[in-house]
């Protein structure tokens, strides 16, 4: 056998390492930005008030990923088989999520706020006991435990000052917003697509951003006094083009490359990150509490997104 057929599979294997290592690369880039994305939402809150700068956010990566799927030719208006879900993204994943995020950020700290945020698993495998009836297995029992008992440490009064009742709704919002999310990931997994999801994403985005607008109006009144600076255009642009359109674009080209299991591991890496840069850009102190909290938080995640074992037959 010459040398050139000895090396023959190794450049057949070649081309698929080399794809595999883009994919896990711009996924952990994705990860980074989604995770920077939260110390950059605190910055600018401090400017604009939650809503707008919800409002904001999606409006200006609808019209991102409206122009780049129009590029692509993709740009079509949602058949109605897929209206279910654009809505069910756009006001619960989006909308829900996003509002009740920011406003909670505004009484919170940040690393709580990006915690409490992605405990959305748990709360996947909660709802779908109650909304369809399916039992969780033993090991999403566990999950269950061990992550909601993070929860509680996390929203106790050794971690949060329960003489302040902002602090405690604002605990109560994320919660809710993770439930949210919990819901969406159900109706996804079992919703039909007609078109692709980064085809409905600019319409999910938009439909977010409307409503948004009108509440951000009625209980915040006009945006025009709203001070607009050059640090402020920055992390306008990250927080809605970079952290959001670049992001869902990400996910929908490379997530779809890899397992379930996998993606769910690499989401994991986004509160890390969240965490991680609160501290290094915002000078967040994480207390004995708090990292308590996050190790089971974290645990009860992993043990949520492992692939469930067949039955036995």
């Amino acid at each position: 056998m010459s040398l050139c057929q000895d090396c023959a599979p190794m450049k057949r294997l070649a081309p698929r390492l080399g794809a595999r290592a883009e994919t896990f690369v711009w996924l952990a880039v994705m990860v980074a930005l989604w995770g920077l994305s939260w110390p950059a939402t605190k910055l600018a809150l401090g400017t604009v008030p939650p809503l707008w700068l919800a409002t904001l956010r999606f409006g200006t990566a609808a019209v991102c990923l409206f122009v780049f799927v129009g590029v692509r030719g993709g740009l079509r208006i949602p058949r109605r088989p897929d209206w279910p879900i654009v809505a069910s993204m756009g006001l619960l994943q989006m909308m829900a999520f996003t509002g009740l995020g920011m406003i909670a950020m505004t009484h919170t700290d940040t690393s709580r706020a990006v915690l409490l945020a992605y405990t959305t698993p748990l709360w996947a495998v909660a709802m779908s006991w109650l909304l369809f009836r399916l039992r969780p297995t033993r090991r999403q029992l566990l999950a269950l435990a061990v992550g909601m008992s993070g929860v509680a440490v996390i929203c106790s009064p050794l971690e949060m000052d329960w003489s302040r009742p902002a602090t405690l709704v604002s605990a109560v919002f994320l919660l809710i917003a993770a439930i949210c999310w919990s819901v969406v990931i159900l109706h996804i997994r079992r919703h039909q697509w007609s078109a692709s999801p980064l085809q409905l994403a600019p319409w999910q985005m938009l439909i977010a951003a409307v409503p948004l607008a009108g509440f951000a109006y009625a209980l915040e009144g006009p945006p025009t006094s709203i001070p607009v600076d050059a640090r402020l255009l920055e992390l306008l642009v990250y927080i809605g083009p970079v952290a959001t359109s670049a992001c869902f674009v990400i996910s929908a080209e490379y997530g779809r490359r890899i397992t379930a299991f996998a993606m769910s591991n690499f989401t994991l890496g986004v509160p890390l990150v969240g965490v991680g840069a609160s501290v290094a850009l915002l000078g967040s102190r994480l207390s004995v509490a708090f990292v308590a909290g996050l190790v089971l938080v974290m645990g009860g995640m992993a043990l949520a997104a492992l692939p469930a074992r067949p039955r036995p037959t």
